[in-house]
């Protein structure tokens, strides 16, 4: 009988709640998509996609949760469509990208040698 300090909420506010729920699991779901195999990342980026959810929490304004519904979809596509992630290949000492059909028409953008010396 733990339910009496739950609020009663509408169902229009039921169906916002739906739906940012589904951004929510859209977003970890491109993530670990795009960082299979990468436990850092996926660890990284779960933890920021939790983290932005959380500091929204409690918006209230129909306008601006619209606008961070969006941005939430928007991201999940950029993740889905944009990255990709570089495996190293030990033997040869270098990265090997595989794009899949997602990334169709997308520009690749080689870091440079200084960039990967930072990251490393």
């Amino acid at each position: 009988k733990g339910n009496e300090t739950k609020k009663k909420i509408s169902p229009a506010q039921n169906m916002r709640r739906v739906e940012v729920l589904s951004a929510y699991r859209a977003v970890l779901k491109a993530t670990r998509k795009s960082f299979a195999g990468d436990s850092q990342m996926l660890k990284g980026s779960a933890a920021e996609v939790r983290k932005q959810f959380e500091e929204n929490r409690n918006v209230t304004s129909e306008a601006e949760i619209q606008k961070l519904l969006t941005e939430a979809n928007e991201a999940s596509d950029f993740i889905t469509n944009m990255i990709v992630q570089a495996k190293l290949n030990p033997d040869a000492g270098s990265y090997v990208v595989k794009p899949g059909k997602e990334h169709a028409g997308a520009t690749l953008e080689i870091p440079s040698e200084e960039i990967i010396r930072k990251s490393g």
